[in-house]
């Protein structure tokens, strides 16, 4: 899937690995989280190996819209409700500590890779009322949201909150300038880890210490994270000949919108839905959208993201299982990767340099919190039961990782999990996990 990021920057490959491996850290995934924790735990000097199934960046990083942000949709008040005050500031300064440490790093490696500084803001066309009660749970926590109704948007807006010095970047730039001193193999799929051993098609690697940056950790015991996680889409269109927008906004409303311009393109997102259960042409909607808001727009390129949701809206960043004392996982970021990479980053690169760190407690794996979680345990619950009742019939494509049975999605021509989000392209072949191999193909290929 061509995005405007992997249109305009090619890594440079790396080889497969050449055979078993003896190393301190084996990171398994070399996306924007993989990459970034090697690059600190290389400044720590920490032996640090990145296996990467296809190539640096090529899952959901390059699906990204690429904001580097502390503005999550409207988390504020649902974490002061749900947590607390404390973890309701210790999230708010996690988050705008990761927005400097990326212009701290881009500025003292000089990496040309498009970052600019600009504000963020939620905005609403039903729900004012929710714009008002995040932005005093924001400004309590520190930051100096302000409160507008006049935007340069291209539509009306009840409300918008604006979040200051919020960043964007292009992503594959920044991954080329950083993983140029670091260990990477592409082409290596990890197909099993088990204590200290990861095993490849190409050798095995035995590491003191392993993490899971994969976007979703495969193993289902320990950890139970196909209890705990699930997956949803959203659709990108980039749009020329459209007005640049200073600002980054996105809509709070069950229909709201993506919007923000990266050159000379503006990024046009939206279409929201769980995987495996895809809006009606959605790539059609957001094109009727933006003809409607932008009549000389043209959409040069178009793709889907796909995000891990937490049950409770917080990442999993942190020990994998207490059961697992030496692995470590970095997943659930929702639909705020850049900022979520950069926090694990320096998390986990402090768990395993055994460094007092102030963020660890909140983002920790091993939290048990029901209240936050129960409104989406039980939808996830029927979700999945439902798809693996349905994966007990014959001859339909079924996901190897449980079972469950695929769903159509047309938009993008691919089989989809709604269990747990797997995918797979038309005949079977393995596009993300967390299945680590493709399915069987069979004679109701649409």
């Amino acid at each position: 899937m061509k995005t405007i990021w992997n249109q305009t920057c090619r890594i440079p490959r790396r080889n497969e690995l050449p055979g078993n491996l003896d190393t301190e850290v084996a990171i398994i995934g070399g996306g924007l989280a993989g990459i970034l924790l090697a690059f600190y735990l290389a400044q720590e000097g920490k032996q640090a190996v990145v296996l990467e199934a296809s190539s640096i960046g090529s899952g959901q990083t390059k699906g990204t819209t690429a904001k580097i942000t502390s503005q999550h949709n409207l988390i504020y008040q649902k974490l002061l409700t749900d947590f607390g005050e404390s973890a309701l500031n210790t999230y708010a300064r996690s988050n705008e500590q990761a927005i400097r440490e990326y212009k701290r790093l881009i500025a003292a490696r000089s990496i040309s890779c498009c970052f600019e500084t600009k504000p963020a803001f939620l905005y609403t066309m039903k729900h004012p009322d929710a714009i008002h009660m995040e932005a005093m749970a924001a400004r309590s926590a520190g930051i100096p949201a302000t409160e507008v109704t006049d935007t340069e948007l291209p539509f009306a807006v009840k409300r918008a909150l604006c979040f200051p010095e919020q960043a964007s970047f292009h992503p594959l730039k920044f991954l080329e300038a950083l993983c140029s001193t670091l260990t990477v193999f592409e082409n290596t799929p990890v197909l099993s880890v088990k204590d200290h051993t990861l095993i490849t098609p190409h050798g095995r690697v035995t590491a003191n210490k392993i993490v899971f940056a994969c976007h979703y950790p495969f193993p289902l015991v320990p950890g139970y994270y196909s209890f705990r996680m699930y997956q949803e889409q959203s659709y990108v269109l980039a749009l020329d000949h459209v007005p640049e927008l200073k600002g980054m906004y996105l809509g709070t409303d069950p229909d709201g919108l993506s919007l923000r311009s990266a050159g000379k393109y503006l990024l046009f997102g939206g279409q929201n839905c769980r995987t495996g259960h895809p809006n009606p042409a959605p790539y059609d909607t957001l094109s009727s959208l933006a003809r409607s808001f932008f009549p000389q727009s043209q959409a040069v390129s178009h793709w889907s993201a796909q995000d891990c949701m937490t049950l409770d809206s917080l990442p999993f960043i942190g020990p994998f299982s207490r059961k697992k004392p030496d692995w470590y996982v970095a997943t659930g970021f929702g639909k705020w990767g850049m900022t979520f990479s950069m926090i694990s980053a320096h998390i986990i690169t402090g768990l395993i340099c055994q460094k007092k760190l102030p963020w660890k407690n909140i983002y920790s794996p091993l939290r048990f919190r029901l209240r936050p979680a129960a409104p989406r345990l039980a939808s996830h619950c029927a979700e999945s039961s439902m798809g693996l009742l349905k994966g007990l019939g014959p001859n339909i494509m079924r996901c190897p990782h449980m079972g469950c049975r695929l769903s159509w999605n047309s938009a993008d021509s691919t089989w989809d999990c709604p269990c747990h989000g797997s995918r797979f392209d038309r005949l079977g072949h393995l596009i993300a996990g967390p299945a680590q191999t493709s399915c069987r193909p069979h004679k109701l290929i649409p």
